[in-house]
């Protein structure tokens, strides 16, 4: 039994792995950089816990579709209004976003990449693929269910104490948390996640019937959100301003080129203080207490 599940986010489709294979790869990657978390905070005299990863980066894609980076000018009106809203969200002024989605696309890319310090044509593709999996998760239902349905079906088979959601997994997690019947979670922890981004994101949400404000769901004991400071995606910010529950909602500063993946995220301090309280057994515990 997992003690820790764990729902990934954008760029993590394996086209040449079963989906058996791509959960197991993931898995042991992250168990690797939460060893490397636990070390950071001065828990290594604490075991590594176990952990299950939710796949479902295959059920967003068409087989013929492939990997890698899109061109962004292959986007869809859809993809493009949520474009123009993340880069709102990054304090994009209102002027540069007028006109038609077709119009808005390249300024909207070129001042989040200027401004940020986001760079090349790779990192616009790269961009882009982010957009189009998000938008095929949240305007397919089929596609959208059947993800929640590899969420729900681990968390039923394996009742953990802690649930990770990364990036899009913080969406999928969140509202596979919000059907019922609703799973019961010690600690959901999202990490680098875009749940409050407006329009795009947040008012698609199924969570309960809200509208004005989401909140914690029914099942969850606590709820954790972690971003880093240079996270292109974890925006708008603090997520605590949309939704109610969130217990602690704060910045990681790792200072990283890879600021928006689940093995940074989960090799940070913050990450394991947060969870190893609901995971170490208490013969650890107390192992602990008597060596201070």
């Amino acid at each position: 039994m997992a003690e820790v599940i764990a729902v990934h986010g954008v760029w993590n489709h394996q086209p040449h792995r079963t989906a058996a294979q791509a959960a197991a790869d993931l898995g042991a990657g992250w168990k690797g950089k939460l060893r490397d978390g636990y070390l950071e905070a001065g828990l290594g005299h604490l075991r590594t816990p176990s952990i299950v990863a939710a796949y479902y980066a295959h059920l967003l894609r068409d087989e013929a579709e492939q990997a890698g980076a899109l061109d962004p000018e292959s986007l869809t009106p859809a993809e493009q209004r949520l474009l123009a809203e993340w880069a709102l969200a990054h304090g994009m002024p209102q002027e540069v976003a007028q006109g038609l989605p077709t119009a808005i696309l390249e300024p909207a890319l070129s001042w989040v990449l200027r401004n940020t310090g986001g760079v090349g044509r790779r990192t616009a593709g790269l961009a882009a693929r982010a957009l189009r999996e998000v938008r095929t998760y949240l305007d397919q239902r089929v596609r959208r269910e059947a993800a929640q349905d590899v969420v729900r079906d681990l968390l039923t088979v394996h009742a953990p104490a802690v649930a990770i959601g990364h990036s899009l997994g913080s969406v999928v997690l969140y509202e596979s948390l919000w059907r019922k019947p609703y799973p019961e979670v010690d600690l959901l922890v999202t990490l680098g996640s875009p749940l409050a981004l407006p329009g795009g994101v947040f008012d698609l949400l199924d969570h309960g019937g809200r509208t004005v404000r989401g909140a914690r769901p029914p099942g969850v004991r606590r709820w954790v959100n972690l971003a880093e400071a240079g996270d292109l995606i974890a925006v708008p910010r603090p997520l605590s301003d949309r939704f109610d529950g969130v217990h602690i909602d704060d910045a990681v500063h790792m200072a990283r080129v890879d600021c928006h993946t689940m093995g940074m995220y989960l090799s940070c301090g913050m990450v394991a203080t947060a969870i190893a309280p609901y995971l170490a057994r208490p013969d650890e515990l107390t192992s602990s207490a008597s060596a201070d």
